[in-house]
């Protein structure tokens, strides 16, 4: 499943969900790196 994570104020990067981490932190995949941030949350209007 695709998952957006942010690494700082204005970095986001889409990728592979791979793993939760224990501190509330994702890791993604894209291509052969992996990333892990904040998971972005969707807003309901």
């Amino acid at each position: 499943m695709l998952r957006t994570i942010t690494l700082g104020s204005h970095i986001l990067v889409q990728g592979l969900f791979v793993r939760s981490l224990p501190d509330g932190r994702i890791c993604v995949q894209v291509g052969k790196k992996m990333y892990s941030g904040l998971p972005v949350i969707a807003k309901a209007s």
